[in-house]
């Protein structure tokens, strides 16, 4: 088992560098980053255009859509709980943000109205909290409350207007994927640890009705930092690291809830972690991420009909550790580090769509 999960870590990793991206201004940069160790606003950092890359591998799209600028968080924000809709508002729970790694903000985007809300905060800050939405509520489990480790096990239901306590995890851990499949939540992934972080092939589910977990048929390839979405009757997880951004996977994996099974499915294009995941018109868009000095700004979907990859526009900003979401017509992603590593939290907020 070793040796196979070597050899398909082996496969996963990043062969060649993509080419860097340009230097270009945007008006919209203006004022919206902060350092993580310093307090005051600046502009997009020089760095960036070093570590900033969105050639794509894959074929381009007949229509490639485009990007627009939205109005900025109120405050720069990264490494916070991969995004969730939820009354048809974009919500980030957590993160970096104001010199912190365990902030409990949390704040709802409305695209129809352009603006920002802040809303009951979590009942404990941390980052790389693992969030998904289930009927009218909305979940938050675990996360780190050091600096991408140190995980806690509590876990929270929102129902609206105010927070409560459900049943803590069975084991502390933070950036694991999370989303909702009938009547249950799946929380796959993650990663556990302090002094030596690691990534766990963890596979639970979370039935509220009960407010118990039951464990699930584990993740073939331990990593964190992944995308999840559902297409169809199936969770389909994609990409993350193993252990560290130094080893990113491409690989692409779909699972049969009724089977309890996991299939092997056509990698990913570019491989990274922390990036936006999402079920946008039929297909699978997977945009922005990170990797050994390399933010990503790659915006690339997969057809679950014709299983095929190819490119879209990308990135404006390329970022990772930001949210992404389906509201309407509309990819949000809103916040994110414009650099390698959490040092520079971004306010930037901006949506693709194919129209």
């Amino acid at each position: 088992m070793a040796l196979r999960r070597h050899v398909l870590v082996t496969a996963a990793v990043a062969l060649a560098a993509p080419t860097l991206l340009r230097a270009q201004h945007h008006g919209h940069h203006s004022g919206q980053f902060e350092r993580l160790n310093q307090p005051g606003r600046i502009d997009l950092p020089e760095i960036h255009a070093q570590q900033a890359v969105s050639d794509s591998p894959a074929p381009r799209a007949a229509k490639a859509g485009a990007w627009r600028a939205r109005a900025p968080l109120p405050i720069p924000r990264t490494e916070m709980a991969w995004a969730v809709a939820y009354r048809n508002r974009v919500h980030l729970v957590g993160g970096y943000a104001e010199q912190r790694v365990d902030k409990p903000y949390h704040h709802a985007y409305d695209p129809r109205t352009d603006r920002w809300e802040e809303l009951p905060q979590l009942p404990r800050g941390a980052n790389h909290v693992g969030v998904a939405t289930l009927g009218d509520r909305l979940y938050a489990f675990g996360g780190f409350i050091e600096q991408n480790r140190t995980p806690h096990d509590e876990a929270f239901r929102f129902d609206g207007a105010r927070w409560e306590r459900v049943r803590r995890l069975p084991e502390a851990c933070g950036a694991m994927a999370c989303i909702a499949l009938g009547s249950r939540i799946h929380l796959i992934g993650g990663a556990i640890g302090s002094d030596w972080r690691r990534s766990i092939d963890w596979h639970i589910v979370y039935d509220p009705a009960s407010d118990r977990y039951e464990k699930r048929q584990p993740l073939p390839v331990a990593r964190d930092h992944i995308g999840i979405v559902v297409v169809g009757p199936s969770i389909h997880v994609i990409g993350g690291r193993v252990d560290s951004f130094h080893t990113n996977s491409s690989l692409h994996h779909s699972y049969d809830a009724q089977a309890d099974r996991w299939v092997a499915r056509t990698p990913m294009p570019t491989p990274r972690s922390g990036h936006g995941c999402v079920l946008y018109r039929d297909q699978v868009f997977v945009m922005g991420g990170e990797g050994t000095n390399r933010v990503f700004g790659q915006n690339e979907a997969w057809d679950p009909v014709a299983d095929r990859w190819v490119s879209h526009a990308p990135m404006l900003t390329p970022r990772h550790g930001m949210g992404a979401v389906v509201i309407g017509d509309e990819i949000i992603v809103a916040g994110g580090g414009p650099q390698m590593g959490g040092g520079v939290k971004s306010a930037i907020n901006e949506s693709f769509t194919l129209a």
